[in-house]
Order: C-alpha cells, then structure tokens, then sequence
C-alpha cells in the first residue's frame, strides 16, 4: 500500500536545529528512501509565510495570506512511501528527521480507481455492469 507522509514542523524549532546535523540525517534518510521500492523522496515546501489560502463561502471568495490555520506547527512537506502495512509506514514516519521538530502524519493513497465523488453515477464497465 502507498502512504502518502505529510511532514509538520515547527519552523521556529526546526530554524534552531543543528544544520550540519539535520542535513546529514536528510540525507540518508532520503537514501533510504530512494532504495525502498515503489518510495521516494517528496518536496520541501516554503515558509509557511508565503502560503496563500483561498476560501470559498456563500458565493464569496477569501483570499488570506499565511497558512490554513494558525497553529504552531506547519506543513512543511511530503514523502512518498510503498509499505505492506501502517506499522511498517510509521516506522519510515519515525525515521524522519523531521519528527524530531513536530509530526508525521500518515494517511493511505486512495487508489484511482476508488477515487469517485459520492454524488457521481455509478461507473459502468464496458462489459455492462455497473460499479
């Protein structure tokens, strides 16, 4: 199964962090990575400073500058994992440098063919039955 890793730190802590130290510890985790089947590094994001929200309510658009919610830790970025299990993908959690500075959270990739939107007719297959 995929796991999508959705990295949350605290900027202010992560800043104050051991740079030589951090790096090094990114690095072979990103190794690791790279080695493990069907996983590979993701994207660091900005800042949460530069983030941009749009909301949209009652036909009124909102367009805030900053995060999507005022917490202390932000989203910082993402990795890709394939693992048999939830136990195995947080292990890959845990070994992330940025767990150290705030959180991992771990959610399954829906795959394609269970992406549907409630509302949508049921697909039908081309061999007649429905989906």
């Amino acid at each position: 199964m995929r796991f999508m890793m959705l990295i949350h730190h605290d900027e202010a802590a992560l800043a104050a962090a051991p740079p030589k130290e951090l790096w090094a510890e990114y690095g072979a985790f990103n190794a690791a990575l790279a080695k493990a089947a069907g996983s590979g590094p993701g994207e660091r994001l900005q800042p949460s400073a530069t983030a941009t929200t749009v909301r949209q309510h009652d036909g009124k658009t909102d367009v805030l500058d900053g995060p999507y919610a005022d917490t202390k830790e932000q989203l910082a970025g993402y990795f890709i994992v394939e693992a048999p299990s939830l136990d195995e993908a947080i292990a890959w959690a845990k070994r992330c440098p940025s767990s150290k500075y705030g959180s991992i959270e771990i959610r399954p990739i829906a795959p394609a063919s269970e992406v549907r939107h409630p509302a949508a007719p049921p697909r039908v297959d081309p061999q007649g039955g429905q989906g």
